[in-house]
């Protein structure tokens, strides 16, 4: 049998090095056929159906063929995603894209629900410890409205004595 040769921890360290760029570069590499169904899923139909454009399954459609073409090829002319997403664009307008842009004005419609979801939160909590705390008042302490007649006290009072619970007298309740 032969000797067998143990490689110095430096030469395995180098090899896991290479190996781990090497995954590492791979992971960005993609076939043209999954760039075009990534891409197609960033896109909107332009046929009215209102689905992606890897979605659409609107029977006849007109345009979907057409767009998908336009993306093969720009993929086949190695144009960049936002190279492609700008073509789109230009051409169909900003319709197209099934996602707005994050700047200008389209960074608000990214902002936006989670700002009215923020105010609503917050006014909801306000308006509960409003509530909730009866403006630092006890019950006892509201007094009856100065309005209520002589005659409407007289009432209320009797219903408030004819149903309390008579504690000392019958040793009822």
């Amino acid at each position: 049998m032969g000797a067998s040769t143990r490689l110095p921890a430096w030469v395995k360290a180098l090899e896991a090095t290479f190996l781990a760029v090497a995954i590492c570069f791979s992971l960005g590499a993609s076939s043209p056929t999954s760039r075009i169904d990534t891409l197609s899923h960033r896109l909107m139909c332009q046929c009215g159906c209102a689905q992606l454009l890897g979605e659409c399954d609107h029977v006849g459609c007109p345009d979907r063929d057409k767009e998908l073409a336009e993306l093969t090829a720009g993929i086949a002319s190695s144009l960049t995603d936002q190279q492609i997403f700008d073509t789109f664009v230009a051409k169909y307008g900003a319709t197209v894209l099934a996602a707005p842009t994050t700047h200008g004005f389209d960074l608000v419609a990214w902002i936006a629900p989670f700002a009215v979801f923020g105010a609503a939160l917050l006014l909801t909590i306000l308006l509960i410890r409003r509530w909730g705390g009866l403006g630092g008042k006890s019950r006892a302490e509201f007094t009856e409205p100065a309005f209520v007649d002589p005659a409407e006290r007289e009432r209320i009072e009797r219903i408030r004595r004819e149903t309390s619970i008579d504690t000392g007298s019958s040793g009822g309740y």
